[in-house]
């Protein structure tokens, strides 16, 4: 039988009980959500005013790679420090990180500030996850966490605003010293909002941290990120190569630690689980590279301004929210659903693989909103086949490893598009005179990638 009905509905969510709390969790879930989609718009002013292009993608790289390693030891951090403890130390990181990026001399400083950004950043989201628990009844979870999902579509919205704004006006520094200010006021409403509690002793027979997958993923990156700085053309491919070698170790010693990053499922080749996540994996990491390079190159090829450079790649994040909200009840189509998707993508990566070099303004928008749209058919159809192809013991962790494993491919598919770029001659940033070339170049060695996803997605839709 089923539950009947929360009679209070979404408005309980309102009520002078809870409205603070929930107030409280997007602006944790904000940080993370439009931090982002500005630093994305505005990189292309930081990298014009300081220099650095070659690192140019080393800064998603770096605040994703970071994402990752904090979010995975944020559960540990919240049980050895307490909850409220936890999400004050993660919030000032996050705001050194926001101060080290505003007063960066060189891309490199500004890199780590990124990195210390991501740190943050990255336990900040994991952690008001465990804090909707504490803050609300069981009954109101539900709506909760439906509701803070919607802060990501307002981020969509507001992102490349606020960073065209700060851009458009020479003032990119106080983009990051204003999201600062937000994570301090974000550690004074932790005090106010998460009592105090001693900190838990960790049961010494629950699993380690998934220590040795974090290292070869952090490895896997860093070479990735390396090969494209370095003057050997033969050194720079034996980095790439040992970068990929890494990524595989990760996986293969996954199955045989106890503290897990990723399902065990994920190293039977043959299994549905493997092909949901290397469908994950594969898309993210060749559409990241249009977020990274995408804002620079329109502002360039079309003499267009940060705001709109920012809104024409966000329309990925905008198709993606329209359509996925569109078939939210289609029913008993999942495979369907998956490979429609996988199909859409694969469509539109192909698309703006020569749109964003070469085509008219309105076709990367086209292109953009095509990749979104296909992300928006498929993922909670894929998601869900995933889940349902495991166990119990195995659905939790697997919950959480499809975030984990498009972080994963935006870090990896990041550091390699920068590599390929530098490889390419935008080491000293976006020529009108090659970008034509170069970009058709640069984008298109991921279609292999994105094929891979298809092929991935196709055999999870089986």
């Amino acid at each position: 039988m089923s539950k009947p009905q929360d009679p209070e509905g979404w408005r309980a969510i309102l009520a002078p009980q809870y409205l603070p709390r929930f107030l409280f969790l997007c602006l944790g879930v904000w940080l993370n959500a439009a931090d982002s989609l500005v630093t994305v718009t505005i990189t292309p002013s930081i990298a014009a005013e300081i220099g650095g292009f070659r690192y140019f993608a080393w800064s998603v790289a770096a605040f994703l790679l970071a994402s990752i390693l904090s979010g995975a030891v944020s559960g540990r951090l919240s049980l050895r420090l307490g909850l409220r403890n936890a999400l004050v130390v993660s919030a000032l990181i996050y705001a050194v990180g926001c101060g080290l990026s505003a007063i960066a001399p060189t891309f490199l400083t500004f890199v780590a500030g990124r990195l210390v950004q991501g740190l943050g950043a990255g336990a900040i989201m994991a952690l008001c996850y465990v804090a909707t628990t504490a803050l609300f009844p069981e009954r109101l979870w539900a709506r909760v966490f439906g509701a803070i999902a919607g802060v990501w579509g307002i981020a969509t919205v507001l992102g490349p605003l606020i960073g065209g704004v700060f851009a458009g006006a020479g003032l990119w520094r106080w983009a990051f010293w204003v999201f600062g200010i937000q994570g301090l006021i974000f550690t004074v409403a932790t005090l106010a909002m998460i009592a105090r509690e001693p900190p838990r002793i960790v049961d010494p027979d629950a699993p380690p941290a998934a220590w040795a997958q974090l290292a070869a993923l952090t490895a896997s990156v860093i070479l990735i990120a390396l090969a494209g700085v370095v003057g050997s053309p033969l050194l720079a491919a034996g980095m790439g190569l040992a970068g990929l070698a890494a990524l595989a170790w990760m996986i293969a010693v996954n199955s045989r630690t106890r503290g897990a990053l990723l399902p065990r499922a994920i190293s039977d080749l043959a299994g549905q689980a493997a092909a949901g996540y290397l469908m994950i994996f594969a898309f993210e990491a060749a559409a990241i590279g249009f977020s990274v390079y995408g804002p620079a190159m329109i502002q360039v090829m079309h003499q267009a301004s940060p705001l709109v450079a920012g809104y024409v790649v966000t329309a990925i994040a905008g198709g993606w929210t329209v359509v996925a909200l569109a078939v939210a009840g289609v029913q008993n189509r999942d495979g369907l659903m998956i490979r429609l998707g996988a199909g859409v993508i694969l469509a539109g990566i192909v698309f703006s693989a020569w749109a964003l070099p070469r085509g008219a303004l309105w076709t990367i928008v086209v292109g953009m909103a095509t990749i979104g749209a296909g992300f928006g058919l498929s993922w909670a159809f894929a998601t869900r086949r995933i889940l349902t192809g495991l166990d119990e013991e195995q659905q939790a962790l697997a919950s959480s490893a499809v975030p984990t494993a498009q972080l994963i491919g935006g870090a990896v598919g990041s550091a390699a598009a920068g590599a390929i770029a530098n490889a390419l001659g935008f080491a000293g940033g976006i020529d009108p005179a090659t970008a034509p070339e170069g970009g058709l170049w640069l984008f298109g060695a991921f279609l292999p990638v994105a094929v891979l996803g298809w092929w991935g997605a196709w055999r999870l839709g089986r």
